[in-house]
């Protein structure tokens, strides 16, 4: 968008350019990334060379303060993050716009970094959740001659009022995110109780019991040893599959060759044939395709862990202009409305079913699984690209 051919008196060209702004901020889930984009939204908006936004905290200084127009090495120049005085602090004092032809000449205009860049025409608007600011939207330095309007200062306040809906969703986000890591550390120590603490415990009494009978039944002491074998290779093949869960997913190399390395690492440790496919490219957010893997992990873990698959496929690809997992088995198959139904959507032990439905949902994604007892199950995943 060019915001020097923006014409103000054009509601129809306003409504355009706000609609714009805030649907390239509504796109982003992280609030370090919404706050960059609504940054360089506004900047864009307005034909700002420079824009700031900072988020206080409570300790008079910035949470955080994202600038848009300032390379990286004349940042490392200025210096930390600025203090909440000077013009800074009348804005987040008085909490109301303020729209300046030089805010050089201002009383309040003082304390700032011989490297700054040289600023004149500003125009700062609050961030507001009710009585809450979240945070400052700073302008200067319009490219266009004759400083900032009114009609400039309306248009802020109505982007400023959508931007705090984006930075609102962004914090219920990754607060989810981490209702659901600590729901994930649970589950896991229910798995290690569950299966491997129990599995363990009864190889200790198998093992104490072959002890005992070592020098008077001979013939049942092999038995006995043959299960504490048994009995050990459950419990290692339980305690790797919890390792392999805890182990954080690395997509520095994207979604798809993620995926295909972890499926690798599961048909070797273990005896399921397990095989990973690609149809095209997919490219998501990083948030995004963070989701979409931990949902095919859980579905792995299922069909590992409780359908006894033998074979397991896992396609990804594009279809009607979205991303389509796919991780179909031939284990047990279940009976998904029961499953609903019964302890919240966590049946058998804990599928993870609602688990994997909120996260697919986060991301706007879709949930199906496809399943009955005895003929395995067929986990679709749809997330619009």
């Amino acid at each position: 968008m060019d915001g020097g051919q923006r014409d103000c008196g054009d509601p129809g060209a306003t409504l355009h350019a706000v609609s714009s702004a805030v649907l390239a901020v509504t796109r982003h889930l992280s609030v370090h990334e919404v706050l960059q984009v609504i940054v360089r939204a506004a900047a864009q908006l307005l034909d700002a060379r420079y824009a700031a936004l900072g988020v206080p905290d409570d300790r008079g200084s910035f949470a955080e303060f994202v600038v848009e127009g300032v390379s990286e090495e004349e940042w490392e120049r200025i210096g930390p993050l600025p203090r909440q005085h000077g013009m800074l602090a009348a804005m987040l004092r008085d909490n109301e716009p303020k729209r300046l032809a030089d805010i050089r000449r201002e009383p309040e205009f003082e304390g700032w970094p011989a490297a700054h860049p040289v600023l004149k025409d500003f125009l700062g608007v609050p961030i507001r959740d009710g009585d809450d600011v979240l945070g400052i939207l700073f302008l200067a330095n319009r490219r266009r001659p004759g400083g900032f309007t009114r009609a400039d200062e309306d248009l802020l306040t109505l982007f400023a009022a959508h931007a705090a809906i984006a930075m609102t969703n962004a914090r219920l986000y990754e607060r989810n995110r981490e209702l659901t890591v600590v729901a994930e550390r649970n589950r896991l120590a229910r798995e290690l109780h569950d299966a491997v603490a129990q599995k363990l415990f009864s190889l200790r009494l198998t093992a104490q019991a072959a002890a005992a009978l070592a020098e008077r039944d001979p013939t049942r002491t092999v038995r006995e040893l043959a299960e504490v074998e048994r009995l050990a290779a459950d419990a290692l093949a339980e305690l790797r599959a919890v390792i392999f869960e805890l182990r954080p997913a690395d997509l520095a190399d994207g979604l798809a060759a993620s995926l295909r390395k972890h499926v690798e690492v599961l048909d070797r440790a273990y005896d399921a044939d397990v095989r990973f496919t690609a149809d095209g490219t997919v490219v998501l957010p990083e948030e995004h395709e963070a989701v979409v893997f931990r949902i095919a992990q859980e579905a792995l873990h299922n069909a590992l862990r409780h359908a006894s698959a033998r074979t397991i496929r896992v396609r990804l690809g594009v279809l009607d202009g979205g991303a389509v997992l796919e991780i179909a088995d031939d284990g047990t198959g279940f009976d998904p409305s029961a499953a609903s139904a019964k302890n919240g959507g966590e049946p058998h032990g804990g599928l993870g079913l609602a688990s994997m439905r909120d996260r697919a949902c986060s991301i706007g994604g879709t949930l199906t699984i496809d399943a009955a007892p005895g003929t395995g199950t067929v986990v679709r995943l749809e997330v619009p690209l």
